[in-house]
């Protein structure tokens, strides 16, 4: 049924030959994608019609957060540092982590064994959602920004090291087998070789996950660990919109000029 819905198309050559044209694996895929769209539905009982009629209340929280309750600013100064040191020291440290997490992972450097070991424990902490891993840090450090920032460093470990060893994979090895010909050792000659080859989006990607970080960071409070969003968690429970709003709008300020700078940084390396 499917060859006679979509049939081989014949394509003629220069050289007078014909070849026949891989069919389309096109309509295939989208009725894929509609079977797989129904079932979501079903499973997680979504309603299109609850959808169209409660959609303007969003508009409704969103207007009793304006205007912003200016006078709620001073108890947000701590919080929202915290919020960044919490952040900058997870990533600062997670990305560090990463390097020799990297190297430990790249299967052109390393054993297979080690390599495919070392990967299986990234995966893991890269499943492991940042809340969890949160929630999980308060119990064993106490509540604060100790928790969060534990959550942080292990997500970073996770994301810096997964894609900096996908670099390290595809590098050029010429180098690093000239230089273990020499007599270097394997870190030796990764020291030299490979990592200024590397270097430059490992800072790239370093940054841009700090800057998710910062994000990320913000709702952690949910669960204990420290930062504004202890703030939040605490307005939206007492529906105190106007502060909500007053919180949510210094940290999109806070948001934008820490990706801003480190977009400019970013630009510098590529």
């Amino acid at each position: 049924m499917y060859d006679r819905v979509l049939p081989p198309r014949e394509i003629s050559l220069p050289n007078g030959k014909t070849v026949q044209e891989k069919r389309s694996r096109t309509p295939l895929i989208l009725l894929l994608v509609v079977l797989a769209t129904i079932v979501s539905v079903r499973f997680t009982g979504f309603d299109m019609g609850v959808l169209l009629a409660r959609w303007n209340e969003f508009f409704v929280i969103t207007g009793q957060m304006l205007p912003p309750e200016w006078g709620y600013l001073e108890h947000i100064w701590k919080p929202l540092m915290d919020t960044i040191k919490m952040s900058l020291l997870g990533s600062i440290l997670g990305s560090a982590v990463a390097v020799p997490a990297a190297y430990f992972a790249s299967s052109n450097v390393v054993s297979k064994t080690t390599a495919g070991i070392t990967k299986g424990v990234l995966s893991v902490l890269r499943t492991l959602p940042t809340l969890v891993t949160a929630l999980i840090a308060t119990f064993i450090f106490g509540l604060g920004t100790m928790a969060g920032t534990v959550a942080i460093f292990l997500f970073t470990i996770a994301y810096v090291g997964k894609l900096l060893y996908e670099q390290i994979e595809n590098a050029e090895m010429g180098s690093f087998e000239a230089m273990e010909a020499c007599g270097m050792t394997k870190m030796q000659a990764f020291r030299y070789a490979i990592f200024p080859q590397v270097l430059p989006n490992y800072l790239s990607t370093s940054l841009f996950c700090f800057e998710g970080n910062v994000r990320y960071a913000a709702i952690l409070g949910y669960v204990g660990a420290g930062g504004i969003g202890l703030l939040l968690n605490e307005g939206l429970g007492w529906r105190d919109y106007p502060s909500v709003g007053m919180i949510l709008l210094m940290l999109v300020i806070t948001v934008y000029l820490i990706e801003k700078v480190s977009e400019h940084f970013r630009k510098k390396l590529i």
